[in-house]
């Protein structure tokens, strides 16, 4: 059995992502997970790391690392990895699975003889380009990291046909789509009666723009609700942190908006399966934004729900592919509104059988095939 290692700043609990990667392999292969959280005694060996506090004191130093640009002294401030460094110096791997752009320098730390794999769920160096302060800090921090490493690996993975084509025109390198998509689930629509029910769920940052979904509320009729099922994302700010607080405090005069528990990503589908339609209208403000192809679309359509979007192009493409949902002009809750009230609750329901379609089309199964062939 070969021996892998996946490194993953992120709790495998709520990393759908990540989640996938490590049961594509376990099981032929020896697999070791380092990551912030997961589950114990599932078929791999878990080696928790402790998740940063980002004190003032932290925030201050690493802030000057990054004015300076000193990278790598940065990025030992913002990671705690000493010790799993010291832990794992004597370990052999022959794979090295690193994801995202800050697990590379761990990820070539513990390399020895062994092949890497970078899976690169976002384009890094405009990761969040809307903000002024992460492009002072954070975007040379990215792009040297990139320049660094990318060149020095085996094979690079990523999202969609967007995120694809940035890293090859910027790094010259081919990187393998490896999609969202989660495992198949064989079940059938719920039934679609007097209510329209919506369903939102991921992270929570106010770059995401989730008002526009309590927004969007008011301009439709009675028969639609809307939940939302939010998660704070690591590395939070304290921005962050509250702006769930935001979203309860803005929708808190609609009856119809209810905010739900997070769940984790092994037991989202069952539960989305009780809804009608998985909405996300998220404004194209960088790069990622505009080319994102996430966890959500995938999950709606195992959960055989129709979709309402915002003309995302990939999203859209799939979307207008199977006919499975609807795909607004804009990106103002306005448009979306509008094209939601003219459904009948007839079309809702043929939406979400078209989504069964999709689902034996777009699932975690083939790209399992894909990823252990390049494994092997």
């Amino acid at each position: 059995m070969k021996q892998i290692l996946i490194i993953s700043f992120s709790d495998l609990n709520h990393d759908a992502r990540v989640s996938r990667e490590v049961n594509f392999i376990k099981g032929q292969n020896e697999v070791t997970v380092i990551c912030y959280n997961g589950k114990e005694n599932n078929g791999y060996s878990l080696h928790r790391i402790p998740k940063k506090k980002f004190t003032p004191r932290v925030k201050f130093i690493s802030s000057i690392y990054l004015i300076l640009r000193l990278h790598l002294r940065a990025w030992k401030v913002m990671y705690d990895v000493k010790q799993v460094i010291h832990d794992f110096s004597n370990k052999s791997f022959d794979l090295i699975i690193a994801n995202d752009v800050e697990s590379l320098p761990l990820a070539f730390a513990l390399k020895g003889k062994a092949k890497i794999i970078f899976d690169a769920h976002e384009y890094a160096p405009r990761h969040f380009e809307d903000r002024l302060t992460w492009r002072i800090f954070f975007q040379p921090f990215n792009i040297y990291l990139c320049k660094r490493y990318i060149p020095l690996v085996d094979k690079m993975l990523t999202v969609g046909k967007g995120l694809a084509g940035e890293y090859q025109a910027n790094f010259g390198v081919s990187p393998t789509i490896i999609t969202n998509a989660t495992w198949y689930c064989d079940i059938q629509p719920s039934p679609t009666k007097d209510t329209i029910r919506l369903i939102h769920h991921g992270g929570s940052t106010p770059s995401r723009k989730l008002e526009l979904m309590i927004e969007m509320m008011k301009y439709l009729d009675d028969r639609f609700t809307l939940d939302l099922m939010l998660i704070v994302p690591q590395l939070a700010s304290s921005k962050t942190s509250g702006y769930i607080d935001y979203l309860k405090k803005l929708a808190s005069n609609d009856q119809r908006i209810t905010f739900r528990p997070a769940l984790k990503s092994d037991e989202l589908i069952p539960f989305l399966n009780r809804y009608d339609i998985g909405v996300f209208l998220l404004p194209p403000i960088n790069f990622n934004y505009a080319n994102t192809l996430p966890n959500k679309l995938f999950d709606f359509i195992q959960a055989r729900l129709a979709i309402a979007i915002g003309p995302t192009p990939e999203m859209k493409e799939i979307v207008e592919n199977y006919k499975n949902g609807i795909v607004s002009n804009d990106f103002t809750p306005q448009d979306l509104a509008r094209k939601l009230n003219s459904l009948t609750f007839e079309e809702v329901y043929q939406m979400k059988l078209r989504s069964g379609v999709a689902a034996e089309e777009l699932n975690a199964d083939k790209n399992k095939v894909k990823l252990l062939d390049i494994i092997r």
